[in-house]
């Protein structure tokens, strides 16, 4: 069985865990512990050095807060979407809430300093939903990603609590710094935008820069391309074309 083939299992169990009513059965084979057991497996063989019990001890005891938070967000999904007929259907058939379900689950393995587990977690949800989160970015409770297809979020984005986005949206880096003698590509900084609370990202938009943030409670509206900061409460909209002017004969 391949490291992918390993991770999807750990996977599956995981979402399974965080959303029993569906995934029950799988659940309950074995519990936290064949999550703890499975994953000390894959860390023994990528951490050397590291203590897989204690690494997996830990993710496994963050296993409660994260389906704190993925309540939150088939909440905001039901609520947030008026064709959603109950939590249930949006568990079931909204490629959003499972692309961020696996994304709370592989964040807090990046935050644990585990290797390639978390993007090979995050590529599988990419490959099923179309929706690419890099395990990186920080995101607060009541995420909802509407439709969901073409929607990127890159590595340093943070992201406010309440926010909606749809499908089509990057939040991305304006350019890549490189370092003056080597000529490499200059890592660890910040890249891509801040989205505080309360934010609605309509279909298309585009929103690039570490030091780009969208204040709270404001709309981006669909196809608008952004570099630069907006305040709070701001609504930004492409500007509609001017109406055709025909020559009177």
């Amino acid at each position: 069985m391949t490291l992918s083939q390993r991770v999807a299992g750990i996977l599956r169990r995981c979402v399974a865990y965080l959303h029993p009513c569906v995934y029950g059965e799988l659940g309950a084979r074995g519990g936290t512990e064949a999550i703890a057991a499975d994953l000390g497996k894959e860390i023994a063989l990528l951490m050397p050095g590291a203590d897989p019990r204690s690494v997996a001890g830990a993710f496994v005891a963050r296993l409660p807060e994260i389906k704190r938070l993925v309540d939150t967000d088939v909440t905001a999904a039901y609520e947030g979407d008026p064709a959603a007929t109950s939590p249930m259907e949006v568990v079931m058939a909204y490629p959003g809430l499972y692309a961020v379900t696996v994304h709370r689950i592989a964040h807090e393995l990046y935050r644990l300093k585990v290797p390639i587990i978390p993007r090979v977690m995050s590529e599988q949800a990419h490959s099923k939903t179309g929706i690419d989160i890099h395990p990186g970015a920080v995101i607060g409770e009541r995420f909802f990603i509407d439709h969901g297809t073409g929607v990127v979020v890159g590595e340093t984005t943070v992201i406010g609590r309440n926010v909606k986005l749809y499908q089509g949206v990057t939040l991305g880096a304006l350019s890549f710094d490189k370092d003056p003698v080597t000529g490499a590509l200059v890592k660890g900084v910040k890249r891509h935008p801040n989205v505080e609370d309360n934010v609605v990202i309509y279909a298309g938009a585009t929103i690039l820069g570490g030091e780009t943030t969208i204040g709270h409670d404001s709309e981006i509206g669909g196809n608008v391309w952004l570099k630069d900061s907006v305040p709070p409460n701001s609504r930004v909209y492409n500007k509609p074309p001017a109406p055709e002017i025909r020559e009177k004969r």
